[in-house]
């Protein structure tokens, strides 16, 4: 048996050191460091398993939004609800000698020291604070004036179209003026605002004959120091307040208050067929 040459030896070392650094399993296992043999013809395909891990958790929700983002949309929603609920519902506590909405008035501001009964009626124009005027005027840009209704018992009603107890007693209103006109009544409905043209389309859609004053700019409305929706105000020939109600009336409140003023004995059905002969 032949010795293997040193040089040779020192060759084979060298290179079992590096198969070994490549990879040391190959090294140890010289079947893995020679490559298998493939058929002729045929190519071998490798498929690549990955790890399985837990699948994505599946997003709650309704189409492209979240559950999140649901909620937070019904949440919106229902404390819009509830505020249009307490914006509608008279306010719990009222300090003493403030002035009390009726139940079903639609509260725009806090109830605040208003006009006294007994005192003159303030004219429908004035002065802002920035030195600019102000002159309330009928859907037609004509001005109204209380100093042009002395001798009338006028009847001032605060109002929008948007408000549901407007609506309600807006047929009331329209009875009064059929049936008291004559007697000397003058209702005038201030609009507060809103534009000519919505309160041109109200008139339309309920008939109305009476005359509406546009405050387009609630200039009017803060001067008689309103608070809610609808307000009345009931003057009488000589231009002083007798009444202030801060809410919506019926028939039989309304026939009553009216025929008062005007001195007519009290009619058998108020406000339905206009007063007694």
């Amino acid at each position: 048996m032949s010795a293997t040459p040193p040089s040779r030896r020192t060759t084979q070392i060298g290179a079992m050191r590096r198969a070994d650094e490549a990879d040391p399993e190959a090294a140890l296992d010289p079947a893995a460091a020679e490559p298998a043999s493939e058929p002729t013809g045929e190519r071998r395909s490798e498929v690549v398993i990955g790890p399985i891990g837990p699948r994505p958790a599946r997003r709650l929700g309704v189409g492209p939004f979240s559950l999140r983002q649901v909620t937070a949309a019904i949440g919106v929603v229902v404390a819009g609800a509830l505020a249009l609920t307490l914006a509608v519902q008279p306010l719990g506590t009222i300090a003493p000698g403030l002035p009390g909405p009726e139940p079903s008035a639609y509260l725009l501001s806090s109830p605040v020291p208003g006009l006294a009964v007994g005192s003159l009626a303030p004219e429908l124009s004035g002065t802002r604070p920035d030195g600019t005027s102000f002159q309330l005027a009928d859907l037609d840009g004509q001005p109204i004036r209380l100093a042009d209704l002395r001798g009338k018992v006028v009847w001032l009603n605060f109002w929008t179209s948007w408000c549901s107890p407007c609506q309600q007693e807006t047929p009331m209103l329209r009875t009064m003026d059929q049936a008291y006109r004559a007697a000397g009544l003058a209702i005038i409905g201030v609009q507060v605002q809103q534009t000519v043209a919505d309160g041109q389309r109200y008139v339309q859609t309920y008939g109305l004959g009476y005359r509406i004053g546009a405050d387009l700019t609630g200039d009017v409305f803060n001067r008689y120091r309103g608070f809610a929706l609808p307000t009345q105000f009931f003057i009488d020939q000589q231009g002083v307040i007798r009444r202030i109600v801060n809410g919506p009336l019926d028939d039989a409140a309304a026939a009553s208050i009216v025929e008062g003023l005007l001195g007519l004995p009290p009619s058998a059905a108020p406000g339905a067929s206009g007063p007694p002969a």
